[in-house]
């Protein structure tokens, strides 16, 4: 009685040809592995690249707004020591500084439209998208 490991039978061919799919079965699976490692690796390269620039993001808009308030206070201090209005003048600019600071953060979002520039107002932005399609239809 010639007991067998493989269900094929106790041939050699049967043998063969298990070892041949568990070759092709184990090919299918590393090609697997690899295309499973290679988009962890992209995931985490877009992770590492998006937490990079919101940093610097956070940090311009954090300086942007220590920046109104120191601002204001230093307009205020010197107000105060020039006319003599203490403490006064310093709680005035303070409080316009933090005003200044809010808005310049809002802009640097872009939740709030910069509509004190000039050539930022809707009537100008349509102009430019008018000369855009104007430009696009010359070029054809």
């Amino acid at each position: 009685m010639n007991q067998s490991s493989q269900p094929g039978g106790d041939n050699g061919a049967g043998r063969d040809l298990s070892e041949a799919e568990l070759s092709a079965r184990r090919e299918k699976l590393t090609r697997k592995l690899d295309e499973h490692r290679l988009s962890e690796q992209r995931a985490e390269a877009r992770q590492t690249s998006s937490t990079g620039a919101g940093m610097a993001q956070a940090m311009k808009l954090s300086s942007e707004f220590i920046a109104g308030i120191a601002v204001g206070a230093m307009m205020g201090w010197l107000l105060d020591h020039w006319v003599g209005t203490s403490p006064f003048g310093l709680i005035v600019f303070l409080l316009l500084g933090f005003a200044a600071g809010v808005l310049n953060v809002m802009r640097s979002a872009g939740i709030v439209a910069e509509l004190g520039r000039p050539g930022s107002g809707p009537e100008v932005q349509k102009k430019v998208e008018s000369r855009g399609s104007e430009q696009d239809s010359g070029d054809k």
